[in-house]
């Protein structure tokens, strides 16, 4: 059984940075897809980005580009989100997610798992 663990998270301030990690066990991980997303009160789970496990390749949503980075550690069996300059809209509850499906998607329902999610808060 595939888990992922979050962590990271804490309180900041506007333009501050933070590097979220999510510890993955339970699999081969070889043709998996690891992204994160955020889900701010009352709103909808938002796609931030996306990696392939085996190649590495990036995918980034227009609000974060230029801004966050992510990258992940195979012989760690970790994946991350390093956030640089971060704005008080950044925060949320992070989650990391995978599937076994190596295609792109910024769909939430189409992700097979889920960590149980990290708070980041930026505030002055």
């Amino acid at each position: 059984q595939v888990q992922l663990v979050e962590s990271g998270g804490g309180l900041v301030q506007p333009g501050g940075s933070l590097r979220l990690s999510c510890a993955a066990s339970g699999g081969t991980f070889s043709y998996y897809r690891f992204s994160w997303f955020r889900q701010a009160p009352g709103k909808e789970r938002e796609f931030v980005s996306s990696i392939t496990w085996s190649l590495g390749a990036t995918y980034y949503a227009d609000s974060v580009k230029g801004r966050f980075t992510i990258s992940r550690d195979k012989t760690k069996n970790t994946a991350y989100l390093q956030m640089n300059n971060l704005k008080p809209e950044d925060t949320a509850v992070y989650y990391c997610a995978a599937r076994t499906v190596y295609g792109l998607s910024t769909t939430a329902s189409e992700y097979d798992y889920w960590g149980q999610g990290t708070q980041v808060t930026v505030s002055s």
